[in-house]
């Protein structure tokens, strides 16, 4: 039986700004905090604070992976969804001699391609309502990448990245056509193909 669960969710597969994030966690359930579900059922200001507690505690192992709008126009965005996931597993720095004792559970359909197969994977579908671990791993990927475009929005002004995050809103897209395509924005999108 692995004796290490590690949750592993992405978010930011549907947006026209930014890196597509993922987040790796390994959850201490004894001190696990409250109200853990999918990222999208909670305020902002729940998910930074489940977050906080699971980054600062010093009790879980938590990890992000990025892929950048580049690798996503360049492998597409599913590849580009796992190969983050990827990247937020190795970010947690395991011993290779853990990896009979660990189970990866991975939100979705589809399993991370390019690990160890002496890693387990296990994919759940609608992962973040079912599995803890996996909930917390989208909770803090959207803490973090909401933080990151907001971040991004004093950098690339009048695109109202701060409110939509990136998202293809009706805001978004007429601003794209107004203002043009900027270095983050993922050129094989609709929405912003039209302005290229």
């Amino acid at each position: 039986m692995p004796s290490i669960i590690v949750g592993i969710d992405e978010v930011g597969r549907g947006c026209l700004f930014g890196p597509v994030v993922s987040s790796a966690v390994v959850l201490n359930e004894a001190c696990a905090p409250e109200g853990l579900t999918d990222s999208k059922k909670l305020s902002p200001k729940k998910r930074k604070e489940i977050s906080s507690k699971l980054l600062t505690s010093g009790k879980h192992k938590v990890s992000i992976g990025e892929s950048t709008p580049k690798e996503i126009d360049q492998i597409n965005i599913l590849q580009a969804s796992l190969l983050s996931m990827k990247r937020a597993f190795e970010d947690l720095g395991f011993d290779e001699k853990d990896y009979e004792d660990i189970e990866i559970r991975v939100d979705g359909n589809q399993k991370i391609p390019g690990l160890d197969p002496r890693l387990k994977q296990v994919t759940i579908i609608k992962g973040d309502l079912k599995d803890k671990a996996i909930a917390a791993a989208s909770i803090v990927a959207k803490v973090f990448r909401d933080e990151l475009v907001v971040d991004l929005d004093k950098e690339f002004p009048g695109y109202g990245l701060s409110g939509h995050k990136g998202y293809p809103t009706k805001i978004h897209k007429e601003a794209i056509l107004k203002l043009g395509v900027t270095s983050e924005h993922r050129r094989s999108f609709k929405g912003v193909l039209e302005a290229l």
